[in-house]
């Protein structure tokens, strides 16, 4: 018998029993449509860490500095040029120190100067010292006056900046009168206020002072924690770079902080996603073959006079064979093209509603319907065997 006309033969078995052939269906486009829903979901959400990293945090690098012994009067680690050695560096689009100690952690600021002995109002908030470019360093920007420059530092100058909120809590939202606050029985004079920070957030409550001054009226001397920012790529190489530059010999003791590896993060997610529900895709696709199985051997024993007279007419049992193998094989390769239609329409839907760049794999277009024949090429091979193995004798008798 021609290969075309067991083919036709095949699949008008298939259609003579519309009803069966779409229930033996189901467990195939169930098992193929959760396969393509959890590659197809495990890829585009392992893309959105990718495409919604926030740059921010792929673009920053902060070395923390331990702080000295107490009583030490050894060298510093990082000195407060250090910055500068950093920018040199390629890759770096701006950098920043700070110094900070649990004295001045918590210091109590006013804005007005008290004439009455004995009060001791204000607000509690931290005194940071800094180098120049801050504003670049945190993301932030002045929204009021100006941040200190290089004349504020190089004349040891009694100026600050306040962050938003410690100017909201102090009642400050001008510099225009050079308002002055005072702590540590010194005042000092309001030059700028920095909001919209995005890193080192705590400085929105604190009192920034030129590292200077800092050193010579509050004692901090010491830096305790550099920020740096790079273009998109350069963190990972930065932060290798960074301490050698800050502190050369001694790069050990200061700790680096760097993003996370982008494409370790999506390979977890994508990981993750696939180990729990391949297993659902696996146990639907063997519920299928076994569905596929279990009717194909239906179709034979209801068949057996079917077969007996095509055995007596010159059938080989290869063609009686091979005819079942194909109505099995054309059952699980119309699920596999069902599934593979409707797992794709509801990774794009999902995609859709949560406002995601669906990633496809076009190899799914091709290869869940060949699974889905696969699966019932499998799912054939006990009944169609079995439809070989019967004399035409016996099955012109009847079932067997």
């Amino acid at each position: 018998m021609d290969p075309r006309d067991l083919w036709l033969e095949s699949l008008a078995g298939v259609m003579a029993r519309p009803l069966r052939s779409a229930l033996t269906t189901l467990g195939t486009v169930l098992g193929i449509t959760t396969l393509v829903i959890t590659i197809g979901v495990a890829a585009t959400a392992g893309n959105q860490i990718v495409g919604r990293f926030d740059a921010l945090t792929a673009t920053s690098v902060a070395v923390t500095v331990p702080p000295p012994p107490p009583g030490a009067q050894s060298v510093p680690l990082v000195s407060w040029s250090g910055p500068e050695q950093v920018e040199r560096l390629s890759g770096v689009e701006s950098a920043a120190a700070l110094g900070t100690s649990d004295k001045t952690a918590n210091v109590r600021v006013r804005a007005n100067e008290v004439v009455s002995p004995g009060v001791t109002n204000g607000t509690t908030l931290a005194v940071t010292a800094s180098t120049l470019n801050l504003p670049a360093a945190v993301r932030g920007e002045m929204t009021a006056g100006r941040f200190f420059d290089a004349g504020d530092i190089a004349g040891h100058d009694r100026v600050v900046v306040l962050g938003d909120q410690a100017a909201e809590l102090l009642g400050i939202t001008s510099v225009e009168d050079s308002p002055a606050v005072f702590f540590a029985d010194q005042s000092y004079t309001v030059i700028g206020i920095l909001g919209g920070i995005r890193r080192e957030q705590q400085l929105s409550t604190s009192v920034i002072v030129p590292y200077t001054t800092a050193g010579e009226r509050l004692g901090l001397e010491n830096v305790s924690r550099v920020l740096v920012n790079t273009v998109l790529g350069a963190a990972q190489q930065v932060a290798r770079q960074a301490p050698i530059a800050l502190s050369p010999g001694h790069e050990g003791s200061l700790a680096v902080e760097s993003p996370a590896d982008l494409s370790k993060a999506k390979k977890n997610v994508e990981g993750d996603v696939n180990g729990l529900f391949l297993v659902l895709g696996l146990v639907s696709l063997v519920v299928g073959a076994i569905g596929i199985a279990n009717v194909t051997l239906v179709t034979v024993m209801e068949r057996v006079g079917e077969i007996g007279l095509r055995r007596a007419l010159g059938a080989s049992r290869r063609q009686i064979a091979f005819q079942f193998l194909l109505e099995s094989t054309t059952i699980g390769l119309l699920g596999g093209v069902i599934g593979a239609v409707a797992g794709i329409v509801i990774v794009v839907g999902v995609s859709i509603t949560k406002e995601w760049t669906p990633v496809l794999d076009l190899r799914l277009a091709v290869g869940a319907p060949v699974a889905g024949a696969l699966v019932g090429l499998l799912a054939g091979l006990y009944p169609s065997l079995r439809a070989a193995r019967m004399e035409p004798v016996d099955a012109l008798r009847g079932p067997a």
